[in-house]
């Protein structure tokens, strides 16, 4: 059975459970949005700064691995046109809810990123692209593809972890010390000992920044922006940053 198929019901299970990347936007957070506020989150605790955006009204979005009603109905409210895409049943569903409760027009799309993306050349305007891409052993297949269904000047905004946190064993249930327990890169379908940011049934990867955002150049892209993030709590949160976003734009 492919790796991707283990990660779709360990996502499906996440959403059942109400993880925080799967509870949707509130109404009161919808309305806000429609009167013109734009607070998305590529990684846990910063949110994307409002000037990565391009001109929202109109423009053909692409949600990748962003199920959950957390993003879409933002960038529905500021009049774009949707599309969300994820590999959760679960996911999808309750992004399909949203639009229902708020009464705004989405795309939903169940589909792998290791796959080829079920879309045209240079379809898209913007592709928001929360942290996800650690599930996937090879990234620059996701950014490939993410060259391939954005058109020139179109913006690819990616949050993504560190490959650092996959050095470490700990238990999110108690304090620190962090002991570092893993050699990098982190792939279970190949180590040992692997490390897993999830403590569940699940298969996570690290990515080097050669991979992150030389991949993403190799792909075709221009990095124009990039800033780093933490948790919100938790033993990382006490530390160091664990995650980072960039802005990169289809030359």
């Amino acid at each position: 059975m492919k790796y991707t198929k283990t990660n779709e019901a360990f996502w499906d299970a996440q959403s059942k459970n109400n993880d925080v990347w799967t509870v949707p936007l509130s109404r009161e957070a919808y309305r806000q949005a429609v009167a013109g506020a734009l607070e998305v989150y590529l990684t846990p605790a910063k949110p994307v700064p409002a000037d990565w955006f391009p001109a929202l009204k109109g423009a053909k979005v692409l949600g990748l691995a962003s199920g959950g009603g957390q993003q879409g109905p933002v960038f529905a409210a500021h009049g774009a046109d949707v599309t969300i895409m994820d590999i959760s049943d679960k996911q999808l569903e309750t992004e399909g809810l949203v639009a229902k409760r708020e009464g705004y027009p989405i795309h939903l799309v169940k589909a792998d990123m290791t796959e080829r993306f079920p879309f045209g050349d240079g379809f898209f305007d913007l592709i928001f692209h929360p942290v996800a891409n650690c599930y996937v052993q090879d990234i620059q297949h996701v950014w490939n593809e993410c060259a391939r269904v954005l058109k020139k000047g179109g913006a690819l905004l990616s949050g993504f972890c560190k490959e650092e946190l996959f050095l470490f064993e700990f238990d999110l249930e108690r304090n620190p010390p962090l002991v570092v327990s893993h050699p990098l890169p982190n792939n279970p379908l190949k180590n040992e000992n692997p490390m897993n940011i999830n403590r569940g049934p699940v298969f996570a990867f690290s990515h080097t920044l050669e991979e992150q955002i030389g991949g993403q150049i190799n792909a075709g892209f221009a990095l124009q922006g990039i800033y780093d993030d933490r948790d919100r709590e938790g033993v990382f949160a006490q530390y160091m940053n664990t995650y980072a976003a960039t802005k990169s734009v289809k030359l």
